[in-house]
């Protein structure tokens, strides 16, 4: 009796299916409908078509993608077909995340169409009716989860000719748009420490990082909840997203689908385990994608630059300016400041994302990479010296502005020291301003500028209070003949300024160019010291113009002359450090005994001086290297390296000081160093 009960049990779970199979047209489940649709009216010999299964989702309600992601159940199908045909996988559209509390799962709502191909036989008859038989489960959830199932039948005509698009044709459409565009592009993936890598090169129609969302087709890999980090170099794409707890082992291959939302569309790629060109930088775990956490770290980094002592000559030019009797309308000298440090912004954020766009390999304070602009600001900031000690007033003879400085005068005078502030103060890279900077170059160019003016707002952003806020301005002293004085002493550290321009162009020219731009100095102070003479008849006035204009062309000659020059590398080895390059970088790394510290430097980076003699050059730091079997890399950036340029940009960087320590038992793992160094930092890195 209990075989007869179990027989008949058995034979109503195997008549259920049956029954259902006779459904055609949609059917209703828990909170969704579906129906198996044709993209066909009819259907050839040998000739390939699509079906679909069209699934409509209650509001709030989704079904899942290949990958569900931290929950779920992939929608699967098991087909009955005639003999002969054959059905293909299911062609996924790219789904969306859901965030449910902590977990993110990656599916679909609303209504989405899953189509597949199938392939009927060469010697399939015309004239007669096929049917198609789909048994389709899926897990349909909001917050709670309820798994559905159907089997669903699809008759379609076998005719000779093609019978023309069905009613439903605009589905397969609609599926076709969402379904990602499957690429050759070279990628490779790994899993370094607790980050999962992936480097896909010879991208195209990949611009900017800020709308790409990942989608990794192996569902234990990563942390779904966890964002993904983007960075688009050119024809690179690297992507950074945190392991999943649940990885066991490493897949041969990846497949997995990014998304650009802002422009709807989407590339499926195959990517080969292996090694990227580096590891995923820790700077780029911990950088924020939202545009306003970027402002607000620009800003802060610009506030911080005014700390920075290479800004400090130019502070004090804005301080005699604030001291000076144009300090009578302090807002309007305010403004002229901060138009001059945002105006100097744009343009030099303009040039260098130019210059990347157009494929050159360049970072921020690029214009100190080169021999003329540095000899040039030595002039300048020379001349501007010798004025205030008193050689010549440039507002008074060159300016042809009376006996004293008139308003405008005085306004183009806030203007241009903002101009001279950034030029001076761009090569600097202060706390927050070198992960906002690297961000921004991967940025679409308007978000880009907007970051590179908020850190030009931070710069501005002192200086510029004191004359907005009055009580502020009323602190300052009264004018008087102390003045004179305290400009002549303002000129002192223009002339330190100088010197450090003199030594980097020294560096980047050798001695022979430091020689020749000296003589330039020396043919500019006659030139200005001939022309604030005063003359008493016209042929000592030729005479005097004469000389005057030799001068100059005697100084401009020199600095041509000078620029041209190419002085030897001051990064040859020492018993201190060994000159950077990625093969040797490489070669530490796969030594298990030993690791590596990279320091990434330039010589008109007055930071990375300062970090340098105060923490890296100490016994402390030296001795310690030693100790841990490490070995000091030492990158010049004084003058233009792509090679360099390449390697601050893997760490989400675009200007130096950069400091990166690979320990000896875990080299895929680097730690980026702060940007101000203490020998204790350094020391604790090392422990």
């Amino acid at each position: 009796m209990k075989s007869i009960l179990l027989a008949i049990a058995a034979w109503l779970c195997a008549a259920v299916p049956t029954a259902l199979a006779q459904q055609s047209g949609p059917v209703q489940r828990d909170h969704v409908v579906v129906e198996l649709l044709s993209e066909t009216r009819s259907i050839q010999p040998g000739i390939a078509f699509r079906v679909g299964l069209l699934i409509e989702h209650e509001p709030e309600w989704h079904t899942y993608w290949r990958n569900p992601g931290d929950s779920g159940l992939e929608t699967r199908f098991s087909w009955t077909l005639p003999e002969g045909f054959e059905a293909g996988p299911i062609q996924w559209p790219w789904p969306e995340r859901h965030e449910i509390g902590h977990l993110v799962n990656y599916g679909y709502s609303d209504t989405i169409l899953l189509p597949v191909r199938i392939e009927p036989p060469a010697d399939l008859e015309p004239g007669q009716d096929v049917t198609l038989t789909l048994k389709a489960d899926w897990l349909v959830c909001r917050i709670e989860c309820i798994p559905g199932s159907a089997e669903l039948a699809l008759t379609l005509p076998v005719g000779r000719d093609a019978g023309g698009a069905s009613a439903h044709a605009a589905a397969f459409d609609a599926a076709d748009r969402r379904r990602p565009t499957t690429v050759e592009w070279p990628a490779v993936f790994s899993v370094d420490g607790d980050r999962v890598g992936v480097q896909v090169q010879e991208i195209s129609g990949i611009a900017a990082a800020d709308s790409l969302v990942f989608f990794p087709a192996h569902p234990t890999l990563v942390e779904h909840a966890d964002d993904a980090f983007f960075a688009v170099d050119g024809d690179t794409l690297q992507v950074s997203q945190k392991r999943s707890p649940f990885f066991s082992s490493l897949p041969e291959t990846l497949e997995f689908v990014v998304v650009d939302t802002r422009r709807d569309t989407a590339w499926q790629i195959s990517a080969k385990a292996g090694s990227l060109q580096t590891a995923a930088p820790e700077v780029a775990r911990d950088s924020p994608r939202s545009l306003a956490v970027i402002l607000l770290m620009a800003l802060a980094g610009g506030i911080l630059l005014n700390l920075m002592p290479c800004v400090f000559p130019v502070l004090s030019l804005k301080a005699l300016n604030l001291v000076s009797g144009s300090v009578a309308r302090p807002r309007a000298h305010a403004g002229a400041y901060a138009f001059g440090v945002l105006a100097s912004f744009g343009l030099l954020a303009a040039v260098l994302l130019g210059l990347r766009a157009a494929g050159e390999a360049i970072g921020w304070g690029f214009q100190l990479q080169s021999p003329w602009f540095v000899g040039a600001l030595a002039y300048l900031l020379f001349t501007m010296a010798l004025s205030l000690s008193g050689l010549f007033e440039i507002g008074i003879r060159w300016m042809g502005a009376g006996q004293a400085l008139t308003e405008r005068p005085g306004l183009r005078g806030s203007f241009f020291t903002g101009v001279l502030a950034t030029l001076v103060a761009s090569p600097c890279t202060a706390p927050f301003m070198g992960t906002a900077l690297g961000l921004a170059v991967t940025l679409p160019t308007a978000q880009a500028m907007t970051v590179f003016l908020a850190l030009g707002a931070g710069l501005a952003l002192p200086l510029t209070a004191i004359g907005m806020v009055p009580a502020l301005a009323q602190l300052l002293p009264k004018p008087g003949p102390w003045m004179d004085t305290f400009r002549q002493v303002m000129a002192f550290p223009l002339y330190l300024t100088v010197v450090w321009l003199i030594w980097v162009f020294a560096n980047q020219t050798g001695p022979d160019g430091m020689a020749s731009l000296l003589v330039g100095l020396v043919a500019l102070s006659f030139a200005l010291w001939l022309g604030a003479r005063p003359t008493v008849n016209r042929p000592s006035a030729w005479l005097a113009h004469t000389a005057t204009a030799a001068a100059i062309i005697v100084s401009l000659a020199a600095l041509a002359g000078a620029a041209g020059m190419q002085g030897g590398s001051n990064q040859s080895p020492s018993e201190d450090f060994t000159p950077f390059t990625s093969e040797r970088l490489a070669e530490i790394n796969a030594d298990p005994e030993r690791a590596a510290f990279v320091n990434m430097t330039a010589d008109w980076c007055v930071t990375c001086l300062v970090n340098e003699r105060v923490a890296l050059s100490t016994e402390a730091v030296r001795a310690g290297f030693r100790e841990q079997g490490v070995v000091y890399l030492k990158g010049d950036w004084t003058r233009r390296d792509p090679e360099i340029t390449r390697y601050l940009e893997q760490y989400g960087r675009n200007g130096v000081p950069l400091y990166v320590f690979y320990p000896a038992d875990e080299p895929t793992n680097p730690v980026v160093l702060p940007q101000i160094l203490t020998p204790g930092t350094v020391l604790e890195i090392l422990d």
